[in-house]
């Protein structure tokens, strides 16, 4: 097993010591191989030792600044120091009880904080999971108790996790469906974030094969994850909180990704001033202890004991590192990433004004992408996949989404130094491309 020194403090820009992969890196790699469940999907061969802040070091001793915090779950950062003292405390005293079946402190006052925070009039019912899927899973069976309706509607791109309830609502590439037969019955899909798909839905399916009355709930993410880091037109949601309402129909804003301080509020949904009936999150939550969350307004939550449970979630550990992020967002950091998110974006506007085969921003706060087009404008997903690959090999990590997307979705601790070194690494990588 490697032996590092977490006391040594990492550069706060890209090192590299080793031709990467290192010989470390390899070793581990071929051993993973062997044991390892071929589904994992793995860009580049990153073995990852430690993290501090932004940078992330390998086994080798090459350090790399991240530009995806675990797949936007490292909100505070890799082992910021009030996480990790919370952890520790916590984790003296108590490692595990199960919330489902007895009380424990650190439950109680993260599920009191969230639901303070919760963008409803009256507060917010909480329950714990540990999984954004997980999470997804119980907003399904919420929905369809609370109406006694059985019908859902999500939207083509989504990505809602893996497990059978949220692949099914999951529209977003076919290898996480194939081979894995029937889904849970009763969902739709229609296009994401346009007022016409809007249309499509009210004027077509509702009358002709989707009974509204028989509708429990629409899913939609206020950015698509996966799918992009798509932002929707202006009035889309307002608009689906205004057909929810009409026909008695739920609406459950899937914060996963987009959640906890990402887009410079604590929910993205709030950008829009629309009031949700139902919060799904997770991933950033704990700064990356396992844990989600299904936020919903009181009088909705109204399954009797045993109706749904979990042995982890609402871990107390996990719970304490979560009420260590809250802290650190609301102190600071959802600030940042809003001004972070600004010069990522007008720095990847001047990239798009000098290489055309990037295209310009989209998203709010540090929640960004770009797309990469070939030279007649159509997506260019081999030219993502190589510039990826590129910055992997010059200390940048980076990961793809939706179509030709690479997505930007850094700890929000990040700083205006580490924001323009990652913008010259790319500017390099696609100067050597025209070259």
């Amino acid at each position: 097993m490697l032996s590092i020194s977490i006391n040594q403090p990492l550069p706060s820009v890209p090192r590299l010591v080793t031709a990467l992969p290192g010989t470390r890196a390899k070793a581990i790699v071929e051993r993973d191989r062997a044991v390892t469940s071929p589904s994992y999907t793995r860009d580049y061969p990153l073995v990852v030792a430690r993290g501090q802040g932004c940078m992330v070091e390998d086994v080798d001793g090459n350090v790399f600044l991240d530009m995806t915090a675990g797949i936007a779950v490292t909100a505070t950062g890799h082992a910021h120091p009030e996480v990790v003292q919370a952890i520790q405390e916590q984790s003296a005293c108590l490692l595990h009880m199960s919330g489902t079946d007895f009380y424990y402190e650190p439950m109680v006052e993260l599920a009191e904080k969230l639901a303070f925070r919760a963008p409803f009039p009256e507060g917010a019912r909480i329950f714990f999971t540990n999984s954004g899927a997980e999470s997804n899973e119980g907003a399904i069976k919420l929905a369809r108790y609370y109406t006694k309706r059985s019908l859902i509607i999500a939207f083509l791109g989504a990505f809602h996790g893996r497990t059978y309830g949220a692949m099914s609502l999951t529209g977003s590439k076919t290898v996480q469906r194939a081979n894995f037969g029937a889904l849970v019955p009763g969902v739709t899909h229609i296009p994401y974030g346009t007022h016409a798909s809007l249309d499509y839905l009210e004027t077509q399916l509702f009358n002709t094969m989707l009974p509204p009355q028989e509708v429990a709930a629409i899913f939609v993410e206020p950015i698509q994850g996966e799918g992009g880091y798509i932002v929707p037109e202006d009035g889309f949601l307002q608009r689906i909180r205004d057909i929810c309402d009409r026909y008695g129909i739920l609406m459950v804003v899937d914060e996963v990704q987009s959640g906890m301080g990402r887009t410079g509020r604590l929910f993205a949904i709030e950008h829009w001033g629309v009031m949700p009936d139902i919060i799904t999150t997770a991933k950033g939550l704990a700064s990356g202890l396992p844990l989600g969350a299904i936020l919903a307004r009181p009088e909705l939550m109204t399954w009797p004991p045993g109706s749904h449970a979990t042995t982890f979630g609402g871990n107390p550990v996990a719970c304490a590192a979560g009420l260590a992020t809250l802290r650190l967002l609301e102190s600071g950091l959802m600030t940042n990433a809003t001004q972070m998110g600004e010069l990522l974006q007008a720095g990847l506007t001047q990239l798009h004004q000098k290489f055309p085969q990037i295209s310009l921003p989209r998203g709010k706060g540090l929640m960004v992408a770009v797309d990469l087009v070939d030279e007649a404008g159509n997506y260019d997903s081999k030219l993502r996949d190589r510039i990826i690959q590129e910055a992997f090999l010059r200390g940048l990590l980076l990961l793809g989404c939706g179509k030709a997307a690479i997505r930007f979705c850094p700890p929000l601790i990040i700083d205006s130094h580490q924001i323009q070194t990652a913008l010259d690494i790319l500017s390099d990588i696609l100067q050597s491309i025209e070259c």
